[in-house]
């Protein structure tokens, strides 16, 4: 084949082209493992949970029940926003629920998919036709629970999700000292 190369009996195989990349012809891999390995099985998944309130205890908010009741693009925008981790925000979801409800008459079409990506974030029991059929019949209370639930996690549903994170990480202290610096001119 090639000067001083070595042929193996019965091994008859084409030089490799210089790819930069390791090639075997003995069809085996060779990965070194180690015995002690052992893979980490997932986390088990949270428990649902009950929402924190009822679906028709209203009352226990009725601020938030009257403004609901005359204007759920509010409601439904500051839901939104901290659904979205304020990725949209407070008036443009409640402009889009605006849109829809004026367009369609069916604003629940597009509340009912928040009131499952809040279960999901916030692991409560439910499932999508539940959420769907909530929405659909009874618009102005489930609004009112969701709002009532972020309420109960800990949020100022007025201040929207940057106000939460700013007022959260107003707590957390950051280093009060000074780097040190050198003095003088060193080599």
């Amino acid at each position: 084949m090639y000067p001083g190369s070595e042929q193996k009996a019965g091994y008859n195989q084409p030089p490799a082209a210089a790819t930069g990349f390791p090639v075997s012809y003995s069809g085996t891999t060779n990965y070194s493992t180690s015995s002690d390995y052992q893979p980490q099985p997932p986390p088990p998944p949270k428990p649902l949970v009950e929402w924190s309130t009822g679906l028709c205890d209203c009352f226990s908010n009725c601020g938030n029940c009257c403004m609901t009741c005359w204007c759920p693009c509010v409601t439904f925008g500051r839901v939104a926003e901290i659904v979205d981790k304020g990725s949209t925000s407070c008036g443009a979801s409640g402009a889009l629920y605006t849109l829809i409800t004026c367009l369609i008459g069916c604003g629940c079409l597009y509340s009912c998919f928040y009131r499952g990506k809040m279960r999901s974030q916030h692991h409560l029991k439910g499932n999508d036709c539940l959420d769907c059929l909530t929405h659909c019949f009874c618009e102005s209370c489930s609004l009112c629970q969701e709002y009532r639930e972020l309420e109960n996690q800990g949020f100022d549903m007025k201040i929207g999700w940057h106000g939460n994170v700013e007022q959260r990480t107003r707590g957390v202290q950051m280093a009060s000292t000074a780097p040190a610096m050198e003095h003088g001119m060193s080599r």
